[in-house]
């Protein structure tokens, strides 16, 4: 009975941890600019689709959420023939530069339009304000994760999770997506 107990509040702990945002809430306008120079606000500028979000608001965030690029890009973006991706919702990867990080904003901008990851230009949405609005609603609490939300065509939050990419994040995602086609 006591092991019961233990292993219920493990379980518990591990699904509170792994959708802290709350499900059913709208997510909070983030004006933002991608690498094209594009001006956006979410969830506005993406209504009718669905849409995979992922935040970070420092240096040690941004190596972390730089681990889901490549996985996400290619499951979700990139067109291999007559093996497109199944899912048609919209990508955004949102570096946001907050208190003193805002200074190095448009150097930032530049250097990145000079990159050789092109592909992923209009993926990225740079946010350039203050943390505050977002830090309660969206529950960022820790500065060393990336966060992400995926919205639902009205831009209401239907799954949330931070942290490093895994296979597991990954396939979690895909069955929410899966159970949003049917």
């Amino acid at each position: 009975m006591k092991k019961n107990f233990i292993l219920m509040l493990l379980i518990l702990g591990i699904s509170i941890s792994q959708s802290f945002a709350q499900t059913g809430q709208v997510f909070p306008e983030l004006p933002g600019e991608t690498l094209e120079q594009k001006e956006l606000i979410l969830p506005a500028g993406c209504a009718g689709k669905l849409t995979l979000i992922g935040m970070a608001y420092s240096k040690k965030s941004e190596d972390v959420l730089k681990t889901w690029y490549t996985p996400l890009y290619d499951k979700f973006v990139l067109k291999r023939g007559m093996f497109d991706s199944q899912y048609d919702l919209n990508l955004f990867f949102i570096p946001m530069y907050t208190g003193m990080k805002k200074a190095v904003y448009e150097a930032t901008l530049k250097d990145l339009r000079e990159s050789n990851r092109k592909d992923l230009f209009p993926y990225i949405l740079f946010y350039k304000g203050s943390l505050d609005p977002y830090e309660d609603i969206l529950k960022l609490d820790d500065p060393a994760m990336p966060y992400f939300y995926l919205l639902d065509e009205q831009g209401t939050i239907i799954h949330s999770t931070k942290g490093l990419y895994t296979e597991k994040k990954m396939e979690i995602l895909e069955e929410i997506l899966d159970s949003q086609a049917e």
